[in-house]
């Protein structure tokens, strides 16, 4: 390769890391779905992985479509934005369904106490087994969420496709005009190890972030909040949407 290729491999790492710092859609979305719906640490970095993967993927096809086919570096342009108009509109759809979900969640699910006496006449909030040798039922409280487990589970997968389905819309804007573009002024496999690049510094840069931001969240008292939180994760991800098709972030 040669120095040019080495110069785009730079500037391919740097656009990757920048565009994907400032680009809260990027992690903000996945950051509060594995907190609502409580997925585990490999989940949220593997869901985020293969909707990376999906993001810079679409622009890659785009990219190598026009230059296979000499279409004019404008005219593809035209299409990222247009799909990214279409990615940022899905978003905040799909943040505000969401939070009206979330608000039907937390204004039907009901807090209750089972309290359980002793034969003593005693009620006892801790349970198990008493010095006695007797044991007690105790009191707990559990939240009924509506709709049935299944409900529940096909609601988690529904959710997940979307995110998928909106980060294949969502393209990595600066990748064909900065980066695939000029490698391809030089030869075909200078374009491939740019576009690698640029695509594992975007995906790992969202993880990265994902995962930093994530265990800084769990770490909030945020508990008192836990009935709504399925709302406010709908409005943030909706703010989110509004923030990158009106303030272009």
């Amino acid at each position: 390769m040669n120095e040019q290729i080495w110069i785009l491999s730079g500037t391919a790492a740097t656009i990757g890391f920048i565009h994907t710092v400032i680009g809260p859609d990027h992690y903000v979305p996945f950051i509060m779905m594995s907190q609502v719906q409580k997925w585990s640490r490999a989940k949220t970095l593997l869901v985020t992985f293969f909707c990376g993967i999906g993001h810079v993927l679409s622009s890659v096809v785009l990219g190598f479509i026009g230059i296979a086919f000499g279409i004019a570096l404008h005219k593809l342009e035209v299409i990222e934005s247009v799909r990214g108009d279409i990615a940022a509109w899905i978003l905040i759809a799909f943040g505000l369904l969401y939070g009206i979900w979330g608000l039907k969640y937390s204004i039907k699910a009901k807090t209750h106490i089972h309290s359980h006496a002793h034969s003593d006449g005693d009620v006892h909030e801790d349970g198990g087994v008493h010095e006695d040798g007797e044991v007690h039922e105790h009191t707990h409280e559990h939240t009924h969420l509506f709709g049935s487990s299944h409900t529940l589970d096909h609601h988690k997968i529904m959710t997940t496709w979307a995110l998928f389905t909106i980060f294949v819309f969502g393209p990595c804007e600066p990748l064909i005009p900065i980066v695939m573009y000029p490698a391809a002024q030089h030869n075909a496999l200078g374009v491939v190890v740019v576009t690698v690049i640029f695509g594992a510094v975007t995906i790992s840069t969202m993880m990265g972030v994902v995962l930093m931001l994530s265990s800084g969240i769990e770490r909030l008292p945020l508990h008192a909040l836990e009935r709504h939180t399925h709302a406010i994760a709908g409005g943030v991800i909706a703010i989110t949407g509004v923030a990158i098709k009106f303030l272009g972030l």
